[in-house]
C-alpha cells in the first residue's frame, strides 16, 4: 500500500504540467494594429481589420472557445478560420480579404491574415484560455494606448 501511494506521489511530481504563460493580446482600432506578447515580451505585430460600425466592443476578455475552422452562419457563411471567440459572437480569426488589413472591414469581428491567425489560434491552444487576455482598445483612444498596454510591449513596437 506504502508502494503504490509513494507511486502516485511521485508521478504526481514528476508528471509533465501544460505550458503556463500570460497571452496579452492587444488590439488597437484606431491603428487597426494587433499587439501579441507572452510573459510580458512582445512576440507578434500584425494588421487587421476590426468593424466599420466600431466594434468590437472595448473592454478585456478572456478567449470563450476556439474553433479551429468556423464559418459565420450569420454572414452567407463566410470562412472565419482559426476563430478565437471572446465576446458572444465576437471573435479573431484569419479572412479571405487580406488586402483589405489595414482598415476597417469587417461587420465586427478582428480580421487577420489566415497564418497570424493560425500562429495566434495555436499559442492560445497550448497556453490556455484562462492565460490569455484579450484587451481591445477603443478607436478614440490611440494617443493613450502607449501608456496603457504593458511597458515592454509599448518599447518593442515602437522600435
Amino acid at each position: 500500500m506504502i508502494r503504490i501511494v509513494a507511486t502516485a506521489v511521485m508521478l504526481l511530481i514528476l508528471w509533465p504540467l501544460p505550458a503556463q504563460a500570460e497571452i496579452e493580446v492587444w488590439v488597437d482600432k484606431a491603428s487597426q494594429r494587433m499587439f501579441v506578447s507572452v510573459d510580458g515580451e512582445m512576440r507578434h505585430f500584425w494588421t487587421v481589420s476590426t468593424g466599420v460600425g466600431g466594434g468590437p466592443h472595448t473592454g478585456t476578455y478572456r478567449p470563450q472557445r476556439l474553433e479551429r475552422k468556423w464559418h459565420s452562419r450569420k454572414y452567407n457563411m463566410a470562412p472565419m478560420p482559426y476563430s478565437i471567440f471572446f465576446d458572444g459572437n465576437y471573435a479573431i480569426h484569419g479572412t479571405t480579404h487580406v488586402k483589405r488589413l489595414g482598415q476597417r472591414a469587417s461587420k465586427g469581428c478582428v480580421r487577420l491574415h489566415p497564418e497570424n491567425a493560425a500562429v495566434l489560434f495555436a499559442l492560445v491552444q497550448k497556453h490556455g484560455a484562462a492565460n490569455t487576455r484579450i484587451v481591445i482598445e477603443p478607436a478614440a483612444a490611440a494617443g493613450d494606448n502607449a501608456r496603457r498596454k504593458p511597458q515592454r510591449l509599448a518599447e518593442q513596437s515602437d522600435r
